[in-house]
């Protein structure tokens, strides 16, 4: 079959999917309307979360044409809502709402008038112990995290060629926007393409073998992007993110490492934020595993953070040459996203997505091209200096 052929059939099958083109919210008292414009009626799943109350509607693979700034549209019941990828297959919207609430109807209606299908969805308020016992009749399926082994870590894949494997992390994606930038462009969409720079980079001189623990705009759940890196055996895990804060003036790049206790407030903030990236997707966390928690500073693996402080030391060297850095160029705090016991791992805040300079350096190809360069030359000193 020809290229050109895959490509139309491509095209074809792109087009085909539902286009969810507009959100409308009415409020009526103790009862909230919310209404997604929909190109053609499609099958849908809803269950509510607690601890934030939410509400999550499960559709199939979408087109999303919503305006970004929409997401923080708050009316009645619902605070706000997010859209996104959240696996193959499965589009998400996930509404923040105000407290205790029951869905009262949720329908279809077709095409008519002029006005395209529509999912309705209808929400009142009710008491907590009811929203509790929604939660536990409509809990969604979901995979339970293996026993945790800290003694014997996944064996190692044969390395091609002797050659270092090293992941890639494009913080948040899919439902999960991450921060949003004062003139609307996502987190998640920065973050992707540095990490194609940086994987670009990396394997440009044949040394390493570079994944990405995605590499489009889907979600992909904080343990599973660290056990991800595990089963890979990687050598080097890198998460890359974009922060945001009040003070517009407050720039520059930060690299994190894990600790129980954060270096500051600043730290222990910003690593509360970015661990409830799973909370955001609409994820069920009630049957997670904190045994990773309780045990990661008791580990034997203390190596692997003395590994993961050398390496970040190296990125800041690096990437001070480089790029603008934040004061004090080298934290640390409990990210879940660092839980590797056997995998140093660091987490790159790149730059603020609050301020003007840092978020133009971002989505420039020069400065993006000057992130990958100083993480290229980390990875190279740190790996060098393995051998020595």
């Amino acid at each position: 079959m020809g290229a050109a052929l895959l490509s139309a059939l491509w095209i074809t099958v792109a087009a085909a999917r539902p286009v969810a083109s507009n959100v409308r919210i009415g409020d009526n008292g103790g009862a909230t309307r919310f209404v997604l414009d929909v190109s053609e009626p499609v099958a849908f799943e809803i269950f509510v979360l607690a601890d934030p109350y939410r509400v999550v509607v499960d559709l199939p693979d979408m087109q999303w044409q919503l305006p970004s700034v929409a997401s923080t549209q708050s009316r009645g019941l619902v605070l706000g809502y997010r859209f996104g990828q959240f696996r193959p297959g499965t589009a998400r919207m996930v509404l923040d709402v105000a407290g205790p609430v029951e869905v009262a109807k949720a329908f279809l209606l077709p095409a008519a008038n002029g006005q395209p299908s529509r999912f309705v969805l209808d929400l009142k308020t009710t008491d907590r112990q009811s929203f509790l016992d929604a939660v536990r009749r409509n809990r969604p399926q979901v995979p339970q995290p293996a026993a945790f082994a800290p003694v014997a870590p996944p064996p190692k894949p044969a390395q091609a060629h002797g050659r270092k494997i090293i992941v890639i992390d494009a913080g948040h994606g899919g439902v999960d926007p991450g921060t949003i930038a004062t003139d609307g462009a996502f987190e998640k969409t920065l973050t992707l393409a540095l990490a194609k720079e940086v994987q670009h980079k990396l394997a440009a001189n044949g040394r390493y073998r570079v994944l990405m623990t995605r590499s489009d705009d889907s979600f992909v759940e904080l343990r599973d992007r660290v056990q991800y890196a595990r089963e890979a055996g990687a050598d080097l895990f890198i998460s890359l993110h974009a922060d945001a804060v009040r003070d517009h003036g407050v720039r520059g790049g930060t690299v994190y490492t894990l600790s129980q206790t954060a270096s500051d407030k600043e730290a222990e903030a910003l690593a509360s934020e970015e661990n409830r990236s799973d909370l955001i997707a609409g994820v069920d966390l009630s049957g997670e595993s904190d045994q990773v928690t309780s045990i990661l500073i008791d580990l034997a693996q203390r190596e692997t953070l003395n590994h993961s402080a050398a390496f970040a030391q190296m990125l800041v060297d690096e990437l001070g040459r480089r790029v603008v850095m934040h004061t004090n160029g080298h934290r640390f705090a409990g990210f879940r996203v660092l839980k590797a016991p056997d995998v140093p791992s660091v987490l790159i805040e790149a730059g603020y997505l609050s301020n003007h300079q840092d978020e133009s350096m971002l989505r420039s190809p020069a400065g993006k091209a000057k992130l990958a360069d100083a993480i290229q030359r980390a990875v190279d000193r740190y790996f060098a200096a393995e051998k020595s």
